[in-house]
């Protein structure tokens, strides 16, 4: 059929009031071509190589030898650096490599030993203080804590972590990034978190704006101790409200709400959001809780710091595999060597790191100063404090028992907006930020409670 003729003038001023409504629109995020590309980036064979390097270490226990080329810390210290900077020469020299350090003693470390991280940093290139972290810890053990000699591979605990955050370190080398990405082995951990104390301790010293800490620990496997198979399931911990919170803060917490709002929580649903969207064979687990039940890893340094920090681990553990000597007894082989590893589950849960530290570095940094009112009303008013490359803003609502946010709308390039008939009482609220081209950052719950900078935001009506 043909279509209805339409003079040139007609057709241009047409356009034109296209153009103009397209300009006017509100900048909402977008599916992005490059993150669905990165969900099946990751190597199962340079994942396995990677492991398979480590274990050749012997042991990585944090008080093993360092002179040695072939067994210990120290040698599988360097081979990480050695393969951070191969990857910088791949692209160019992009990352700088840096090995911070403190001297620790304590209740596991009797006398005074070095602890080393292996840290690569990419800078951004338009906001490069805020910083991405993604984590794992590079040391080892068996079932004596002390015990420095004998065997412990640590494939799985933690040579899964290492291997996801070189490789998504290989994968983001050559991308864009308008934050900072850093990709860090750390030692030290099953002493005592020394390691994720010496990063914590680098990043204030550097003045980063940590955004979020990706801790990967005990990743690579998919069959759980009690048999349970499961490789479509990853756990993320988060905290629920922050370490560093004040006695006064805390009290105003406890009235409004936050509880279950903290930028770590806030992290780990925008993880379970990127995982819907790009990642259809993995999903998501939110556990609320800091980390396993009386068990901690080196994110924890990270919240005492007071930076958003998550613990990615495997949805079902097996525990004849952590934490032992190698050994065969009743026909259960302990021990956590390489068999116990499933890669294609290992590449999956990379893939989630690297879409996540993709996503993060490309989206504006989330608002701060987030304020909400709208006592005796009917409306509910929200406000927040514009940040550099937001193009525009989402204001999030929710039940106050719902997990996730349920509600959203754009609201423009602007600091505040009225959701009529949203009555405060009934939802709980946040905001995020929205680039140009469809990036969006984490959801930030007013107040202290859900910010994501480390000193109190600016304020609206006393809100701590």
């Amino acid at each position: 059929m043909m279509r209805p003729f339409m003079p040139i003038p007609a057709l241009l001023l047409f356009a034109a009031g296209a153009a103009s409504a397209a300009a006017t629109m509100p900048a909402v995020p977008r599916e992005q071509p490059a993150l669905q590309q990165l969900a099946t980036a990751p190597s199962e064979a340079q994942l396995r190589a990677t492991i398979s390097r480590l274990v050749g270490f012997g042991t990585r226990q944090t008080m093993s030898d360092t002179q040695s080329d072939t067994r210990g810390i120290g040698a599988a210290r360097r081979w990480v650096k050695s393969r951070f900077e191969t990857i910088s020469k791949d692209c160019g020299g992009c990352l700088e490599v840096v090995t911070p350090s403190q001297m620790f003693s304590g209740k596991r470390i009797p006398t005074p030993v070095e602890v080393m991280d292996v840290v690569a940093i990419k800078r951004g290139t338009g906001d490069p203080k805020r910083v991405i972290v993604m984590s794992g810890h590079l040391d080892s053990r068996v079932s004596d804590v002390m015990n420095n000699h004998s065997d412990a591979p640590g494939a799985d605990d933690d040579g899964s972590g290492v291997a996801a955050l070189i490789e998504a370190a290989r994968l983001l080398s050559k991308q864009n990034n308008d934050a900072t990405v850093v990709f860090a082995a750390l030692s030290g951990e099953e002493q005592g978190l020394y390691g994720g104390k010496v990063l914590a301790d680098y990043a204030v010293a550097q003045g980063w704006q940590v955004e979020a800490d990706l801790n990967n620990d005990i990743i690579g496997n998919s069959r759980g101790q009690n048999g349970v198979f499961d490789s479509t399931t990853v756990r993320v911990f988060s905290e629920g409200t922050k370490s560093n919170e004040s006695p006064a803060q805390a009290d105003y917490r406890r009235y409004h709400g936050g509880e279950v709002d903290s930028p770590s929580r806030n992290l780990a649903r925008y993880m379970a959001s990127l995982a819907d969207s790009y990642l259809p064979d993995l999903r998501v687990r939110m556990i609320y809780r800091t980390d396993r039940f009386g068990r901690g890893g080196d994110q924890v340094e990270f919240l005492q710091a007071g930076f958003p920090a998550v613990r990615v681990t495997e949805s079902h553990e097996d525990y004849t595999h952590q934490h032992q000597d190698l050994r065969t007894e009743n026909g259960v082989r302990y021990g956590d060597t390489i068999s116990g590893i499933d890669f294609r589950y290992l590449a999956r849960v990379t893939a989630l790191n690297t879409i996540t530290m993709a996503a993060l570095s490309r989206a504006p940094a989330p608002p701060d100063g987030v304020t909400v009112e709208g006592a005796v009303s009917t409306d509910t008013t929200v406000h927040w404090n514009k940040v550099p490359g937001a193009a525009g803003y989402r204001v999030h609502w929710r039940d106050t028992t719902a997990p996730r946010w349920q509600y959203a709308r754009a609201v423009g390039d602007v600091d505040q907006a009225v959701l009529k008939d949203v009555v405060i009482d009934d939802w709980f609220f946040g905001v995020s930020s929205v680039s140009a081209d469809g990036y969006e950052s984490p959801v930030v719950f007013p107040g202290f409670a859900g910010s994501f900078d480390r000193s109190p935001p600016s304020h609206r009506g006393g809100t701590p």
